[in-house]
């Protein structure tokens, strides 16, 4: 399999700035993991480094694997920006979540926001679950979120667009970006479901340019992760229904999970 791919084409540019809008509690949680782990750490899926930058800035040496060419091309621009101190503390490998091997072992490894999402077989996520496994070291943790299916929603509005977010860039503030979500597809039996992003740009009032990006996501529930979990030989330490490690529980919208390789 090639190790990187030409997916998220358009959205790696406006990646950083929509997430930061929506002001996500992800980052800290994960921060805060590597910190008591005392790295290194490795991140699978770091995108364009939303998590990894920070846990870089907070003196963890870490590695980064990706398989989106544009993506990790982000990440490397980002990277350049910061001090000496932080881009040396930074590894990147480009790689597929399902078969990469580098051959050594981390306290913590951690899948945030949701790469889980993008493998749409059994067989695939268990490849993906049993290579991040590989790369605990003896006493580590593996952690990784995925979110609470909402599948009533996604069917009801097929075909329908919806604002999810807007934001000024800061190279221009006198614009507006705002970005849509189009589901196209709902696949109850594969459990997965098919988006458009949208980034329509506006000034003065008027659009001024409109670019998209399409999406394929999987969705899973409790017991089908739980299933995984054994087929990947990983046992649950933790279980949270939010990043600021409520309870999982029926008010759930995210399923968070701190695992570890099952003892022989």
């Amino acid at each position: 399999m090639p190790t990187t791919i030409d997916s998220y084409l358009i959205a790696p540019k406006y990646y950083d700035a929509a997430y930061a809008a929506m002001d996500l509690a992800d980052a800290p949680f994960y921060v805060d993991l590597a910190k008591e782990s005392g790295g290194p750490v490795l991140e699978i899926g770091c995108g364009t480094g939303r998590v990894l930058l920070p846990t870089a800035r907070e003196g963890v040496e870490i590695h980064g694997v990706d398989n989106s060419a544009p993506m990790l091309a982000t990440l490397k621009e980002n990277l350049a920006r910061e001090d000496a101190a932080v881009r040396n503390r930074v590894t990147l490998h480009a790689g597929d979540m399902r078969e990469f091997r580098l051959n050594r072992k981390f306290p913590l490894v951690t899948i945030p926001f949701r790469p889980m999402q993008h493998m749409f077989t059994v067989a695939d996520q268990v490849s993906a679950l049993k290579s991040a496994a590989a790369h605990v070291a003896a006493g580590g943790i593996l952690a990784f979120d995925v979110f609470y299916p909402k599948v009533d929603v996604s069917q009801v509005r097929i075909g329908e667009e919806r604002l999810e977010v807007e934001w000024s860039p800061a190279s221009h503030p006198e614009a507006v970006i705002r970005r849509y979500v189009r589901t196209e597809s709902v696949d109850k039996i594969a459990q997965n479901y098919g988006v458009t992003f949208i980034f329509r740009t506006y000034r003065n009032g008027q659009r001024t340019s409109e670019e998209t990006d399409a999406l394929k996501m999987s969705y899973y529930t409790y017991p089908h992760l739980r299933a995984l979990f054994l087929l990947a030989g990983l046992e649950t330490l933790a279980e949270y229904s939010s990043f600021a490690k409520t309870p999982l529980d029926n008010t759930a919208e995210e399923m968070i999970f701190v695992l570890r390789p099952t003892r022989s």
